[in-house]
């Protein structure tokens, strides 16, 4: 329950973005110089005892808790940046999405702070976050702002919405659970790129690449569990999205000297898209990414009545069946396995793991 000028009843605080090595003891020591603290919490892993980059800060008085927001936010804390805010102890308000808004195409120079100074302004912020690296803290070039109310959220997107902020023109638009977000499969402009070409991890040689076929207004790259990067390029209008997809996907991207080597073998990749060939389509939600691949799965193991057989690649020399067995086990049944070793008992960088159902197969591939 909140009290007048959206203000809680209670003086808990929430703190995020924390270094892993911040320590009770040094969150205890930067906020009781603001006010008498009840108690602090850094919220770990139940089994490797690690922090989870976010605590709780609870003091005796509303007005300490009110002291310490407006005077400690995005203070540093051995390097970082903290964010914080009042800790909201009602799950469906939390959950409500009530004045939550979606900021894309930020300049990469915009942190937490200057995000939070320029929508300030319209409102009272409950969070406000710009989505980064949690290794480097780069920016992705979009973040999040949660308002006490609907209509400072409405104002927001009417006064910043094509504004400049930076180096930038942002869009800013109502936030969408991903449930509620429009799947139209012919009704897109946001694209899903993997298998790189190596000068297309430079986002300028990206943006240049991928402009030839209309307005790209956005691009992002990323990298999996195994360092391999991807992208997501948005273009401004469907049209150019599409005319893309048809020109670019499956474009063989290997130099003519891994052309060679493979002769006319292609290798696919665990959800059975040949390696040497890019993919482009049209960017999916996870929910949608699994529904797919299971689908595919499926099919293959009614086909073969013996499970859904995954390749796996990129695997340590140092690996063997026990060590594979314990990567893969916690994804569902294995029914069998093999690593590929070289005569001297090596492991040769690959191996293939079969699942009992396309479920385990999916969930392996989706978080592998």
């Amino acid at each position: 329950m909140a009290a007048a000028g959206g203000v809680p009843q209670f003086a808990s605080l929430y703190v995020g973005d924390l270094h892993p090595d911040v320590t009770e003891a040094m969150l205890y020591e930067i906020f009781n110089s603001v006010g008498p603290v009840a108690s602090i919490r850094v919220c770990r892993d139940t089994v490797t005892r690690k922090s989870l980059g976010y605590g709780y800060i609870n003091f005796h008085s509303v007005s300490d808790a009110e002291h310490a927001l407006d005077t400690l936010n995005y203070s540093s804390i051995k390097g970082r940046s903290c964010r914080l805010m009042w800790s909201q102890r009602d799950p469906s308000l939390r959950k409500s999405g009530t004045g939550n808004i979606y900021i894309k195409n930020l300049d990469k120079n915009i942190d937490n702070k200057a995000l939070y100074d320029t929508f300030s302004l319209f409102g009272n912020i409950l969070s406000c976050k710009v989505a980064s690296d949690a290794a480097t803290g780069a920016s992705y070039g979009y973040g999040f702002v949660q308002y006490e109310t609907e209509e400072a959220g409405k104002q927001a997107i009417e006064r910043v919405n094509g504004m400049q902020i930076g180096e930038k023109t942002v869009e800013v638009q109502a936030f969408q659970k991903r449930d509620n977000r429009d799947t139209n499969d012919s009704n897109f402009t946001n694209l899903y790129i993997k298998n790189l070409k190596t000068e297309w991890e430079d986002e300028e040689k990206l943006k240049e690449a991928f402009g030839k076929f209309g307005t790209v207004t956005s691009t992002l790259i990323r990298s999996d569990a195994q360092g391999r990067k991807f992208a997501f390029v948005n273009f401004e209008n469907n049209e150019d999205a599409k005319k893309c997809i048809a020109d670019m996907h499956m474009m063989d991207v290997r130099t003519e000297e891994e052309k060679e080597k493979a002769g006319d073998e292609e290798k696919l990749g665990p959800d059975g898209h040949p390696e040497g060939k890019l993919y482009v389509g049209r960017a999916q939600t996870k929910k949608e990414r699994e529904k797919t691949l299971k689908s595919k799965f499926a099919v293959t193991a009614d086909s073969s009545n013996k499970g859904v057989n995954l390749y796996i690649k990129n695997l340590d020399e140092s690996v063997d069946e026990d060590g594979m067995r314990e990567l893969f086990s916690s994804f569902g049944e294995i029914t069998s396995l093999s690593v590929k070793k070289d005569d001297n008992g090596k492991c040769k960088g690959f191996g293939f793991v079969c699942f009992s159902s396309p479920d385990d197969a999916t969930k392996a591939v989706t978080e592998m």
